[in-house]
């Protein structure tokens, strides 16, 4: 015979009382039957069932539960600059060192160069005429629980930035 499925019981709740099998880790209401898990970590990250039995019926729900560690603020490298017939090229890198299934995005606040900035990657290729005395572009790094913002001022064109 097969190895019987083991599920592990963090509620049990029957008539109006209920047994907490997870004490420290987990918070009950009984008055609208939510259940918090204290302290997510990404361990808790798995399926979870919630049973409603009534007699020889049972009512099953499966919940996948996501955790998420939040987006720390980002940095902007300068991958490679070159300066060409009255142009900038300035490619530049924004990387969050913490955070899950993180997203990057590149804008500007500014109309006149909103085009310049706009990119969905970390990467950002920026290309622009030297008149332009600056130009800033924003980084934003997010993810389903938390959004950060940083800034690139292309205000020279030159390694020093």
């Amino acid at each position: 015979t097969e190895d019987p499925l083991r599920k592990l019981v963090l509620l049990k709740y029957s008539g109006s009382n209920h047994t907490n099998y997870m004490q420290g880790r987990l918070r009950f209401n009984q008055s609208d039957f939510s259940l918090e898990i204290l302290n997510t970590s990404r361990q808790d990250r798995q399926l979870y069932e919630y049973i409603v039995s009534k007699g020889p019926e049972e009512k099953v729900w499966q919940i996948w539960l996501e955790v998420y560690e939040p987006v720390s603020h980002p940095s902007i490298q300068i991958v490679g600059w070159a300066l060409a017939n009255g142009s900038c090229t300035v490619t530049v890198n924004c990387t969050a060192k913490r955070g899950d299934n993180v997203s990057y995005s590149w804008g500007s606040w500014d109309t006149s160069t909103s085009g310049l900035c706009s990119h969905n990657d970390s990467l950002l290729h920026l290309s622009y005429p030297l008149q332009n005395a600056s130009i800033t572009c924003a980084c934003t790094a997010s993810n389903p629980v938390s959004t950060q913002l940083v800034t690139f001022n292309s205000s020279e064109c030159s390694h020093e930035q």
